[in-house]
């Protein structure tokens, strides 16, 4: 899942309003719960907000915890402070908190007022962020968004529209079916290319091995190279046995 194109509240909440579905979107798993149905979880009725929340808590171990654990490139907190920020939130006390990692309490208290500084930064930069861009115009200038599990994130990923639009004019000869002539050499066009195939997959599904072939087959003829690009640069993830793939959050 792409948290780059989130708004905070989707994020914070785990889970998102898809207004031309009409329903409930899980950010972990994608699974959907159309507004207007009734869902049946644990014996009890849930319309479909609800059912999506108490469907967080219950499948993912609630949302900070998934936060905690993913592998997002915005993910930048250290070990220690994913783990501190699970205590906080667990509501241990700072005395059995500073005991279990076996420091002060005066150091879980001035840990606390590090992360309430940083929030406050945090929110200074974004309110002059959305001041500064909230009103451009999108243009074929503007650079495309970095998917969410790039492996590599440097200069190949400093791509405009106008040069996405390009490279996939180039290089596949129809896009409805979607047909690759050949596959680019060159950083910047894989990462395009790459990014295009993927969006013959379906967000949330598991495919084993042959329905990924099936798939990339009629795209490519050496599908194989494509299938483990897609995975170096981290648009797809596979099981160690390389029994099911799916697309990365």
């Amino acid at each position: 899942m792409d948290y780059g194109k989130m708004t905070v509240d989707e994020i914070k909440n785990g889970y998102k309003y898809e207004k031309e579905q009409d329903a409930y979107v899980c950010n972990h798993c994608g699974q959907v719960f159309n507004a207007g149905q009734i869902f049946q979880i644990d014996g009890g009725f849930f319309m479909a907000e609800s059912a999506v929340i108490k469907h967080i808590r219950q499948i993912h171990s609630g949302n900070l915890t998934q936060l905690l654990h993913s592998e997002s490139k915005y993910n930048t907190l250290t070990q220690n402070q994913r783990d501190l920020l699970a205590m906080f939130y667990s509501k241990m006390s700072d005395k059995d908190m500073a005991k279990k990692l076996n420091v002060t309490e005066a150091t879980i208290r001035r840990q606390r007022f590090t992360f309430r500084e940083k929030a406050k930064q945090a929110k200074f930069y974004l309110a002059m962020y959305e001041l500064a861009f909230e009103d451009e115009p999108a243009t074929a200038e503007q650079i495309i968004p970095i998917h969410n599990n790039a492996i590599y994130v440097d200069d190949r990923y400093l791509i405009t529209e106008d040069e996405k639009q390009h490279i996939i004019k180039t290089f596949f000869s129809t896009t409805h079916p979607l047909v690759l002539k050949s596959f680019s050499s060159k950083e910047k066009k894989k990462v395009v290319i790459l990014g295009k195939i993927a969006e013959q997959f379906e967000y949330g599904k598991k495919y084993s091995e042959q329905e990924v072939n099936e798939i990339l087959r009629p795209i490519y003829e050496d599908y194989m190279t494509i299938r483990r690009y897609l995975i170096m640069y981290g648009f797809m993830e596979r099981t160690k046995d390389g029994r099911q793939y799916w697309l990365t959050n």
